[in-house]
């Protein structure tokens, strides 16, 4: 599992596009497999979830984004999960680890 969290300032559609954006592009294999919306007077939160393959660790990753706003105040949270090939705990974690640095560039 890896994890990548940031409190950024902007526009709330903007940048849940521009992440969305960055993933699906940052790989051939990668694919949005669902989502949900939530607001609450000023607050909103968006969680996505997508999936790559990962060839480093020949298996497939997914990755959790939830991005929480208030006005122009941003926090974003990323986890990646799955890419062990072992049954009772997780031997390799290099797909994860690899799918968070798409997720952390298009922060920056």
């Amino acid at each position: 599992m890896a994890k990548f969290e940031k409190h950024l300032t902007g526009n709330f559609d903007e940048f849940l596009q521009r992440i969305s954006d960055s993933v699906l592009n940052g790989s051939m294999s990668a694919s949005y497999e669902d989502g949900s919306d939530w607001t609450s007077g000023e607050v909103r939160c968006a969680v996505r979830v997508f999936e790559r393959y990962s060839a480093m660790g020949g298996n497939r990753v997914s990755m959790n984004v939830t991005l929480v706003g208030k006005g122009e105040e941003l926090f974003l949270t990323a986890i990646t999960s799955g890419g062990s090939q072992a049954v009772f705990w997780k031997v390799n974690t290099m797909g994860e680890e690899d799918a968070m640095e798409c997720e952390g560039s298009c922060v920056n």
